[in-house]
C-alpha cells in the first residue's frame, strides 16, 4: 500500500468545495428519509453533474432538443430501473429510501467526478452511510463497485473496496475489519 503521508490531495480550494458539497449531500440524505424526496435530490444534482446547470423542473412542450430532455429524464430515479425491483425477496420498506441514492452511486462512477479519486471515495462512503446497514471508519470503496439491495451490507473499520468488485448482498454480508476485496472478486464466493 502506499505511503500515506504522499497521498494525493486537492488544492485547499477545491477540497473545501468538496467537503461542502458531502456535507450538503449528506444533510440532504439525512433529513431526507422518503424516497420521492432522495429521487428529488439526486435529480437535480445528477442534473447539474452532467449538464453543468439546475434542473428546470418539468416541461411540457416538445422541442428539438428531445435526446437532451431524455437525459435529463434519466437523471430521475424513479424512470430508470436499478435491478432488484422486482425481485420477490426484496424488502421494499428497506429498499425503497436506498434506490435513490444506489441510482445516484451508480450515475456517479460513470460521470467525469468519479475519475477524482479522493472525491470518489469519499462519495461513496457518504452515501454508504445512507444506504448500507453500517459502514466503519476509514473505508475506502473504489469506482465500479456493485450491489444488489445495500440493507444487507455491513462493512467494518478499515476495508478497501477495489473497483469492480461485487458485494452479493442477497443476505447479511458483514465485512470484517481490515478486509480487502480485490479488483474483480465477488463476496461471498461462491
Amino acid at each position: 500500500m502506499s505511503d500515506p503521508s504522499r497521498e494525493w490531495k486537492p488544492t485547499p480550494e477545491a477540497e473545501g468545495l468538496y467537503r461542502r458539497w458531502l456535507a450538503y449531500l449528506n444533510d440532504q440524505f439525512t433529513h431526507n428519509q422518503g424516497a420521492e424526496q432522495r429521487a428529488e435530490v439526486v435529480r437535480d444534482e445528477l442534473h447539474q453533474i452532467y449538464l453543468g446547470r439546475p434542473h428546470g423542473g418539468k416541461t411540457a412542450a416538445l422541442t428539438t432538443e428531445l435526446a437532451s430532455r431524455v437525459l435529463a429524464e434519466t437523471f430521475d430515479p424513479s424512470n430508470a430501473p436499478v435491478g432488484p425491483d422486482a425481485a420477490p425477496d426484496t424488502d421494499m420498506e428497506k429498499y425503497a429510501p436506498r434506490r435513490p441514492l444506489i441510482w445516484f452511486w451508480q450515475m456517479f462512477d460513470r460521470s467525469p467526478l468519479a475519475l477524482n479519486h479522493w472525491l470518489g471515495h469519499r462519495f461513496r462512503c457518504m452515501l454508504g452511510h445512507h444506504i448500507f446497514a453500517h459502514i466503519g471508519k476509514g473505508v475506502k470503496i473504489g469506482p465500479d463497485v456493485r450491489f444488489r439491495l445495500g440493507y444487507n451490507i455491513s462493512i467494518e473499520d478499515n476495508c478497501i473496496i477495489c473497483r469492480g468488485a461485487f458485494l452479493d448482498d442477497a443476505q447479511q454480508l458483514v465485512l470484517p475489519a481490515g478486509t480487502r476485496v480485490e479488483e474483480g472478486q465477488r463476496l461471498p464466493k461462491r
